[in-house]
């Protein structure tokens, strides 16, 4: 008896096999790709493209993009706010369209957010050979342009044959469904084979469901973690992503509440705990708190949960200080739980917490100690509302009466996005997440334009909610063409464009390296050759007009809190222009150290003065063994 098969090429194939592909986690069923992305050109039109309009919409919703780059990052956004479960592709030509889905998909991959990238590539068959934007290689024949996406993805293929299609197509669904090994996935796609036809088998495009394991810790492993935190007097959470992906805000607290543990936060941890929790002590490291990083100094056990550790958190190795400091890592992955010579729990970080609250019943930290946490926190709201209240409501309002403004207009449901610049500081420190959703920032890559690509992504996975991408003027000269994409699809993003004349973050840090803010400045050159001139006479809002959004233009803090209010009312993309305030920044200083290396020599008195707070600083620095 023969199989039954069906005629199609190899891109019809792979639509449909991507339109029947779900995952499901706790009996919940999503669909996996959910969507395409697409710029068409030579290496994808006739293939994908034609695919794509034979399909419908009903079969798998298109998505017109205005930059590759930017499409990865809209679907990271999706990604993310589904807590991973569902997912977006993209395709693009070969050359430039293909090159550019880099730095997205070195993002989605540091951050372990699935995303599928279909670009297309050189003839298989090589009979045209070189082809229009062809990269030829003199000593490999068979390297393209798109093995530039070999190390920034986790699953990389070049479907040469349409047999080849049904294991990689299959193997790119496992990696993406996967938790522990999620992140960029490539099938790179000859524009010849695109377009073969081959007969293909009838289960190919059968309902295929992907469940996502929730892995139980090892028996072992929960017993030595329970007497770690048994033993410890003065032990601290550290809440990294994981906690999101995996839906576990909920046993976080049930482990909380019953021992008395406080959580700190990573940049995308915060919002595991809700502001007002007793235990939540906001966010740790270099942007942290001073409640959590003066706990963090003390800690005897540091309880990593689905942290990857970054410098930032750590404080490049110089926060956690006491002498017999051990850290426990529950984390669903292996390779993160490892990390500091940590007793690990290797499970998801929902299953795990439940585990170490069971079997921690009865137990609870010392009540000095969370007489002591409880006492700083409640100084760091004191900080809060200094940074965030303004006494004169008709002054320009600083960066964080902005966020205090923003805070007022805000509710529960509301997504703040953000990834780079002096904000992420700010927010990190400073903003009062009342939802698991609500905080979502892009921090493992800290990419400059990840925030309007980001806010349509989050708004395609959840229609109606109110989204704030947050950028300066920075950012938003790097990528402003999705606005264009949310006019098109009638999205309500709102856009906060802050406009502070130049790099203001990586200025700051200028000046604390020795580097005195050199080339950080948007203005006309001086006589001297420098770019200390007048500032330089663009008008943002009116590019932001021009590219479709209603702008609302704000110039006091009164002015803010109206114009924020009304974009939120608002059923229309728009966008809220402010200058704010650079000559008196309100935000509270670093807490803890960040490790940029400063020159060793120089001759500009700047750089020696920073060098010697560098050797000053780097002396605290410690590896944990």
């Amino acid at each position: 008896m023969s199989t039954p098969t069906r005629r199609l090429t190899v891109a019809q194939a792979l639509v449909r096999f991507l339109s029947v592909q779900y995952t499901e986690r706790d009996g919940v069923r999503h669909r996996l790709i959910a969507g395409t992305w697409g710029i068409f050109g030579h290496g994808n039109v006739a293939g994908l493209g034609q695919a794509l309009l034979e399909a419908g919409e009903g079969v798998m919703p298109f998505h017109q993009g205005r930059n590759e780059q930017s499409m990865v990052h809209a679907a990271v956004g999706h990604a993310r706010h589904l807590d991973r479960l569902s997912a977006q592709a993209v395709t693009t030509s070969i050359g430039p369209g293909a090159t550019n889905l880099v730095t997205g998909a070195a993002l989605a991959t540091i951050n372990r957010i699935p995303v599928l990238l279909l670009p297309g590539d050189y003839f298989a068959t090589r009979t045209a050979d070189p082809l229009l934007q062809q990269l030829e290689h003199p000593t490999e024949a068979d390297v393209s342009v798109n093995d530039t996406l070999r190390p920034v993805s986790r699953w990389f293929d070049r479907v040469t044959r349409p047999e080849a299609l049904i294991p990689s197509a299959l193997n790119a669904m496992r990696i993406l469904a996967d938790p522990a090994e999620t992140g960029a996935v490539t099938l790179a796609l000859p524009q010849d084979v695109q377009a073969e036809a081959h007969d293909w088998p009838e289960e190919f495009f059968a309902d295929r469901v992907w469940r996502v394991r929730r892995p139980a810790p090892d028996p072992v492993e929960l017993a030595e973690a329970v007497r770690a935190v048994r033993s410890a007097s003065r032990p601290l959470i550290v809440a990294g992503g994981g906690i999101h992906h995996s839906k576990a805000e909920e046993a976080l607290k049930a482990l909380v509440d019953a021992t008395g543990i406080p959580v700190a936060s990573t940049q995308a941890g915060k919002g595991s705990l809700r502001h007002d929790h007793p235990a939540d002590l906001g966010g740790i490291g270099h942007t942290g708190t001073s409640v959590s990083d003066d706990l963090a100094r003390t800690a005897d056990l540091v309880i990593g949960v689905g942290t990857r550790y970054t410098d930032f958190t750590t404080a490049s190795g110089t926060l956690f200080l006491d002498p017999d400091v051990r850290f426990l890592n529950l984390n669903i992955t292996g390779f993160d739980a490892h990390k500091l010579a940590a007793r690990t729990l290797v499970c998801d970080a929902r299953a795990g917490l439940t585990a170490l609250t069971e079997a921690l019943s009865g137990h609870r930290v010392d009540p000095a100690y969370e007489s002591e946490y409880r006492s700083g926190r409640e100084r760091w709201e004191q900080v809060v509302d200094a940074a965030f209240g303004a006494a004169d409501e008709h002054a320009v309002p600083t960066q964080t009466q902005l966020l205090g403004a923003l805070d007022a207009v805000v509710g529960d449901e509301d997504v703040v996005i953000n990834a780079a610049g002096s904000l992420p500081g700010d927010l990190h420190k400073l903003w009062r997440a009342r939802s698991p959703r609500q905080y979502h920032l892009e921090y493992g890559y800290s990419c400059m334009g990840y925030e309007i690509p980001a806010a349509i992504g989050v708004q395609q996975a959840s229609p109606g909610t109110p989204v704030w991408a947050l950028v300066g003027d920075g950012t938003y000269l790097m990528m402003p063409t999705e606005i264009v994409t949310a006019v098109q699809e009638s999205l309500p993003i709102n856009l906060v464009l802050i406009q502070n004349h130049g790099y203001a973050s990586i200025g700051g840090l200028s000046e604390t390296v020795g580097a005195e803010r050199f080339g950080t400045a948007y203005r006309y050159r001086a006589a001297d050759g420098t770019f200390s001139g007048a500032p330089l006479p663009v008008d943002l809002a009116a590019n932001a007009a021009s590219l479709g959004m209603d702008v609302l233009r704000a110039k006091t803090v009164r002015e803010l809190r109206e114009a924020l209010a009304a974009a939120r009312a608002s059923d229309r993309p728009t966008c809220v222009y402010v200058e704010t305030d650079t000559a008196n920044p309100a935000a509270p200083p670093t807490e803890a150290w960040w490790d940029v290396p400063v020159a060793e020599v120089a001759s500009r008195e700047a750089a020696v003065q920073a060098r010697g707070e560098y050797d000053h600083q780097v002396a605290d620095r410690r590896r944990h063994l």
